[in-house]
């Protein structure tokens, strides 16, 4: 991280800050700018805002700054898709995704393809998630890193392996391995993850084989799709104090009623308004924390390597070792309408109303 810090000079974090402070005090608005697609906006940048990292606003609506980006290539991971641009998280979930990578070796995982984190400067995306906007969601695969480097081609074209049948949404015995637990688990086991969203089949295989300890499983939520790769999400960080929590897992392993619900035929019934636009297809620059202009006006550091986050192999997340500046009283758990799930099943419970989605499109899409 020392590179970092030297390739960032503090004027520009400063430059923001008061930028930040000016919107907090005044509520400037800019009328035109505000009726822009946020989507177009930050879909636009290559490059991170340069600033004290900091998240704004909820997992599906809002951004960050000071992103930093996980390199292409690790002794323990590769990152898949590189032409979207989406390797770019808060220091503390780059610095997890490594250390993930490292103790997942140690646990007999061959290394980790990262899918998508973030957009260099996080909101809403042109294509695909509705989360992943504040530097917090990682997608992880499920298919083992294989043991030749992959060339930018096949990251770009390679499918992941579907482990869930489709029709009957369990897990394909032939393709699960006890390794598969063990990742999931690790991940589970970190301090900072809040929750990890899997397909409902895979959290039952979880909640049918896991012995002995199951408490990690409370993280373990059940959501469509995810049947290629797991969302990993870490909660609000020190220094974030405009970042809205999500509300805790329910008590228990959720191997009770709420996992049997995915099993019916409820959940998979094809949407009643299937043309209704996607929340990114209205959401505006006015729909988001209006911390978020100044996000996108930020400088840019000189080049992507520059904000490249380069570990030393440490145990710990950039948030442990990293001091943090005081953070004001927490928001309150957000909460919303969810649609037709029910709360206890909902791993996204505080984003706008989902209704029954038709099933997720294909990873090479």
């Amino acid at each position: 991280m020392t590179m970092l810090k030297r390739s960032l000079p503090g004027r520009t974090s400063l430059k923001l800050a008061a930028a930040l402070a000016v919107l907090a005090l005044t509520g400037a608005q800019q009328p035109a700018a505000a009726q822009e697609l946020a989507k177009d906006l930050f879909g636009a940048e290559k490059l991170p805002a340069v600033a004290a990292p900091q998240s704004f606003g909820f997992y599906s609506k809002g951004c960050f700054a000071g992103g930093v980006a996980i390199p292409m290539d690790g002794p323990h991971w590769e990152v898949m898709r590189p032409s979207r641009n989406r390797r770019w998280g808060h220091p503390a979930m780059i610095g997890l995704i490594e250390k993930l990578s490292r103790d997942a070796a140690a646990d007999g995982w061959p290394g980790l393809l990262v899918g998508d984190i973030s957009q260099p400067r996080g909101g809403p995306m042109l294509t695909g998630h509705a989360s992943h906007q504040i530097g917090l969601d990682a997608d992880i695969w499920l298919t083992p890193m294989p043991d030749n480097r992959l060339s930018t081609d096949q990251r770009e074209k390679m499918s992941a392996t579907l482990l869930v049948d489709e029709k009957t949404h369990l897990v394909k015995d032939a393709l699960w391995t006890p390794q598969h637990m063990r990742l999931l688990k690790r991940a589970a086991s970190y301090k900072e993850v809040e929750r990890i969203l899997v397909n409902p089949g895979i959290k039952k295989k979880l909640c049918d084989t896991v012995k002995g300890d199951r408490a990690w499983l409370r993280k373990i939520r059940p959501f469509w799709g995810h049947d290629y790769h797991f969302h990993m999400r870490v909660g609000c960080q020190p220094g974030s104090p405009d970042c809205k929590r999500q509300e805790t897992t329910v008590p228990g392993d959720g191997c009770d009623q709420s996992l049997a619900w995915w099993f019916t035929d409820e959940p998979w019934r094809p949407s009643k308004n299937p043309d209704k636009p996607k929340a990114r297809e209205l959401m505006t620059m006015a729909s988001l924390p209006r911390e978020c202009r100044a996000v996108l006006d930020a400088p840019a550091p000189s080049s992507a390597e520059a904000a490249t986050y380069h570990d030393k192999g440490g145990d710990k997340s950039i948030a442990d070792a990293t001091p943090a500046p005081p953070v004001a009283a927490p928001e309150p758990a957000v909460t919303g309408d969810a649609g037709a799930l029910p709360a206890s099943a909902n791993a996204f419970a505080a984003t706008p109303e989902i209704g029954i989605p038709l099933p997720r499109p294909r990873p090479g899409n």
